[in-house]
């Protein structure tokens, strides 16, 4: 019997190399496998928008101008890590499927391929964005904040080359079940910002582009962590090996099936909020615009359980698609949905008792302090905003690990760049309801689409079970 595993791992691509701890989480129970993988992730993300919290209210200090700025500069960010993000998705399902699949020579490719185009796209991104950073402010309303805008957004535009690399570096390493050393890359960039903001902000007197600096550095100190993992250290399930290097169409094809549409939905909630920021400087001003950017970074905190447990949605239903066990990927996504809808109506209490000194905490200067009511109200509000998000995130992941990325992103366009931007402009224009309006309307947007998106999730899966049905059908002795 033994003989025969041996077998087959050889010829499987195998050979060389034993399956690490991560990797058995992530082809065992998926339960568990979605809370083992989940735990690590949560806790990065949540110490990752603790980070942004920080950065925040470093900033706050400078006044109510930075904070609009951060505002403006936050869509563009976005893009940025939209674009790796959605690379690192792409890249690390189709890797998930191949270890399901055990494809481990495959799964190497795919590897080798993701940091590749992660190189050429990160310059793509970097020339245009840098030279054109005032144009882009000025086009998109930032008035009198325009120049804290573009110092703040050239210094985050020359170091895309580590915030692509560290996001892509970090969903390899989840896709292979390994999330405790993603955990470890994260927390370290992430300690690292908070130590250095004050630093840069205040002591070496950068003002607003020393946040930014920060930033940069944190992650590019953090992206040596994974570089040496991955490249030197060697002891990660995939291996790298560049020398041979061929772009091959086949591998492209499916990293891109899921890239593309994972970036380009991240994209569109970049483009909800450019959306969003119009809306709000109409029918209030760029008050209204710190009110909203500082109050989704207390949301990001919100949301970071569903962040993290995503991830472990990508890896565990792509490895359960990858080995063709349907039942075990309807396990993973109903788990993980009603998991993180008990989780989120729990942060959403919490936020909603404690709104009034969350929002002082971020408005102590001088110069904010006359939109702390606002700040607080629009944190009461969304908290209704959180539960209903849990099915959406989930929906989205469940479809990325299993290859269709044209699905989540269709679901996700609906819900970003339809229903949030049109429900809001319904409720702040035509019922005359103000940036209020704006707030409820991201609500009741991202509520009817996240709806649409589990019960499309629900459907695709019903489908792939009745094919294994027939296949067990067809395939039992007469």
């Amino acid at each position: 019997m033994k003989n025969n595993q041996d077998k087959n791992a050889i010829s499987s691509g195998y050979a060389g190399k034993t399956e690490t701890s991560g990797v058995k989480t992530l082809t065992g129970d998926p339960k568990k496998a979605i809370v083992k993988l989940s735990i690590p992730m949560v806790i990065a993300m949540s110490v990752q928008t603790i980070y942004s919290l920080v950065d925040t209210y470093w900033v706050s200090g400078l006044g109510a101008d930075a904070l609009a700025a951060m505002g403006f500069v936050f869509p563009f960010f976005f893009i940025s890590m939209a674009l790796s993000n959605g690379l690192g998705i792409g890249g690390g399902a189709v890797i998930s499927r191949m270890i399901g699949a055990r494809n481990k020579a495959g799964a190497d490719n795919v590897a080798v391929h993701t940091i590749i185009i992660m190189i050429l796209l990160s310059i793509l991104f970097t020339i245009p964005f840098y030279i054109y950073a005032p144009q882009i402010f000025t086009l998109v309303g930032a008035g009198k904040t325009t120049g804290l805008a573009v110092a703040y957004a050239r210094a985050i535009f020359l170091g895309s080359i580590v915030i692509f690399f560290s996001n892509v570096a970090n969903a390899i390493l989840r896709s292979e079940g390994d999330s405790k050393r993603a955990m470890k890359a994260m927390i370290v960039g992430a300690v690292l910002n908070v130590v250095l903001d004050p630093i840069f902000i205040y002591s070496l007197k950068m003002g607003i582009a020393g946040a930014a600096w920060a930033t940069v550095l944190s992650i590019a100190i953090s992206s040596l962590m994974m570089a040496n993992w991955l490249f030197f250290r060697k002891d990660t399930y995939v291996t790298f090996n560049f020398k041979d290097f061929r772009f091959e169409n086949n591998i492209i094809k499916d990293i891109v099936k899921v890239a593309f549409p994972a970036s380009a939905q991240q994209l569109s909630m970049s483009l909800s909020m450019i959306f969003l920021n119009s809306i709000i400087v109409l029918v209030s001003n760029t008050d209204g615009v710190a009110v909203y950017a500082t109050g989704w970074r207390v949301a990001t905190i919100a949301m970071a359980p569903l962040i993290g447990m995503s991830t472990a949605v990508i890896s565990v239903t792509g490895a359960a698609i990858g080995a063709r066990d349907y039942i075990k990927a309807k396990v993973a996504l109903s788990y993980s949905t009603k998991l993180g809808f008990l989780i989120e109506c729990v942060i959403g209490a919490f936020i909603f008792v404690f709104a009034m000194p969350l929002a002082s905490l971020f408005t102590q200067s001088e110069g904010g302090a006359h939109i702390t009511a606002d700040l607080a109200h629009f944190l009461r509000v969304m908290c209704l905003f959180y539960p209903t998000a849990a099915l959406g995130f989930f929906s989205s992941s469940f479809f990325q690990g299993a290859g269709k990325g044209m699905s989540s992103l269709i679901a996700t366009l609906l819900r970003t760049i339809v229903f949030t931007p049109v429900f809001a402009a319904l409720l702040a224009f035509t019922f005359n309801m103000g940036q209020e309006g704006a707030w409820w309307g991201m609500v009741i947007g991202n509520g009817v689409g996240s709806l649409l998106m589990y019960i499309w999730a629900g459907y695709f899966l019903r489908a792939l079970l009745r094919t294994e049905h027939i296949a067990r059908v067809e395939g039992a002795p007469a």
